[in-house]
């Protein structure tokens, strides 16, 4: 038996066995991805819809993922690819250097690990970033921050940006609905808060199970002690899915009520996602509350940020990286 080191599931693993993920198993005594360089396929997407509004707004970005997660979220909202083992899935190859070519075809401007948990193919997600800031192109995790210590720093300073997903504030919530521990999570924003990598954070937002206002202000209260008022934060509205088909969609006005919460607690930047919400969407500066990007969805419409990401009605300084937006 052998403990796979990843993750904080810390699967022991005996030959051939695979661990939570599906991903990692034990060959001939030694800890293997399968399968390397393999993808369920690619999409250019603005890179609004990881969601990142900080990180060169209006830009584009290669989202491709792989198949697992060392997470089994019951509300999964891309259950067909995360929550699957299925290596039949993985049709199109995926080395580096098909990264880098598709993103330069495409004229993105980074690359998103996406789709599925991107920390459990950690040695080939780190491989393939680096080939990808070789060329010239950014870097993006869509992840939900379940690593362990010693494998966090390379990680994510392989990565430009992060949207991690809080999942929840409520432990209980992490053990039922994710098959996982909050802990972990919190350590690791606590991390990127401090580090190069530019950090979003993404809660989804269930009906009945952690949208009480209460939940939420113990969330933001944390956020704004421990990350601080300048890291934004999305709200995304719950749509049924996975093991969880019979609750409702979250309503619009759960998402303004817990927006207008974290602004009580003095976060800047607060976003409503999964509803049409161009106020909740866009980017207003803090001090003159001007609209410096209006979005609609996911596209950028207009944009007031000068070249030193200050804004140009009022010379406010705006959080993010927006030099090349």
């Amino acid at each position: 038996m052998i403990q796979c080191d990843v993750c904080p599931q810390c699967c022991s693993l005996a030959e051939n066995q695979t661990g939570i993920c599906g991903m990692r198993t034990l060959k001939d005594g030694n800890l293997v991805l399968l399968p390397h360089s393999k993808t369920t396929g690619f999409a250019v997407d603005p890179i609004e819809k990881k969601p990142l509004y900080h990180f060169h707004p209006g830009s584009k970005t290669l989202s491709f993922g792989s198949i697992g997660c060392n997470f089994a979220c019951r509300f999964c909202q891309n259950a067909a690819t995360a929550q699957s083992h299925d290596l039949s899935l993985l049709t199109t190859s995926a080395t580096p250097d098909d990264v880098v070519r598709l993103a330069k075809q495409h004229h993105c401007e980074s690359v998103s690990f996406t789709y599925n948990e991107p920390i459990i193919s950690a040695e080939y997600v780190q491989e393939a970033a680096a080939a990808c800031r070789n060329a010239g192109l950014k870097t993006v995790a869509v992840s939900n921050g379940f690593i362990a210590e010693k494998r966090r720093t390379a990680f994510f300073d392989a990565m430009d940006a992060a949207n991690i997903d809080l999942k929840s504030f409520s432990a209980p919530f992490y053990r039922t609905y994710c098959g996982g521990e909050l802990e972990p999570v919190k350590d690791t924003l606590r991390y990127l808060s401090t580090s190069h990598t530019w950090l979003e954070v993404t809660t989804l937002l269930i009906p009945s199970l952690n949208d009480s206002e209460q939940e939420i202000g113990e969330l933001c209260a944390w956020f704004a002690k421990h990350l601080g008022r300048e890291v934004p934060l999305h709200f995304s509205a719950f749509r049924p899915a996975h093991k969880l088909p019979d609750l409702p969609q979250t309503p619009p006005q759960t998402l303004f009520r817990a927006r207008d919460i974290a602004m009580s607690f003095g976060l800047r930047y607060v976003y409503t996602g999964n509803i049409d919400d161009p106020a909740g969407q866009s980017t207003h500066c803090p001090q003159c509350h001007q609209t410096v990007v209006l979005r609609h969805r996911h596209s950028v419409e207009e944009y007031e940020i000068d070249e030193e990401s200050c804004c140009k009605y009022c010379g406010q300084s705006i959080a993010g990286c927006f030099e090349e937006g």
